[in-house]
């Protein structure tokens, strides 16, 4: 028995016929038998196209929530884009509850802010949904801040929650904002699930990190990331960088 929300996630092979067509052929779950979480942080990490963004998908979709993002309240559909996968993900949970969730999918976040005000127009005796957001339209915000409007208003302590690429619209100091926010939630027994590109949020040390790549999925460290080498040799020597990336006019930064 475990206390965390999620501990593993199985993919159930014997229903697949091919490996060979999407989404079986992505690296991230070609080789996927069994994959073990961590109790507070999980990362994903790779390179565009290596599945990672797909499999964060199928395993938000397994758990119950909206396929676009939102909350497990949220069932609307602007666009069909979601693989099948999903069918064949089986996530294995502990016996406690969350209290609270939410799915965050960068690229469709604008449809989730649509739909709250959609709600928001219909009568209730409630309050508005938005309250839940801090109370400003997200569409009235630029993406970053309707993003960190999100994870401070919204996100509640004792949940589990699937973020796909959140530092998508945020600066480098929001994403250390973001990092505390984690932080706080993750003392508040929450579980986070995040697929990313960010040498910053993936620095969080209590967690693990699987890399995608040609060869499936792997566990790495911190420092073994591709995210963390390229960052910290750019950051190390810019000019050499530039120097062999544009060539010897390169102007000096």
């Amino acid at each position: 028995m475990t206390l965390q929300f999620a501990s593993h996630v199985k993919l159930r092979r014997e229903a697949i016929e091919s490996f060979d067509r999407y989404p079986f052929s992505l690296p991230a779950v070609r080789d996927l038998h069994s994959l073990e979480l961590h109790p507070k942080v999980t990362f994903f990490v790779g390179e565009n196209g290596s599945g990672k963004s797909t499999l964060l998908e199928a395993m938000a979709v397994a758990f119950g929530f909206n396929p676009e993002g939102g909350t497990k309240n949220f069932c609307f559909g602007t666009r069909t884009s979601h693989s099948e996968l999903h069918e064949f993900i089986r996530v294995v949970k502990g016996f406690r509850k969350p209290k609270d969730g939410f799915f965050l999918r960068a690229e469709s976040f604008f449809n989730v802010a649509t739909e709250i005000e959609k709600l928001d127009r219909e009568f209730s005796f409630g309050p508005r949904v938005i309250e839940s957001y801090g109370g400003i339209s997200l569409h009235e915000q630029s993406h970053g801040e309707s993003f960190f409007a999100l994870l401070m208003n919204r996100f509640g302590g004792s949940g589990l929650y699937i973020l796909d690429e959140p530092e998508a619209a945020l600066s480098p100091q929001r994403q250390l904002s973001v990092l505390a926010r984690i932080h706080d939630l993750v003392n508040d027994e929450s579980q986070f699930i995040i697929a990313t590109c960010s040498p910053i949020l993936m620095a969080y040390p209590d967690s693990w990190i699987y890399s995608c790549s040609e060869s499936g999925l792997t566990r790495v460290n911190y420092y073994e990331t591709e995210q963390y080498q390229v960052t910290h040799d750019f950051l190390s020597n810019p000019e050499r960088m530039l120097r062999i990336l544009l060539g010897d006019e390169a102007p000096k930064p």
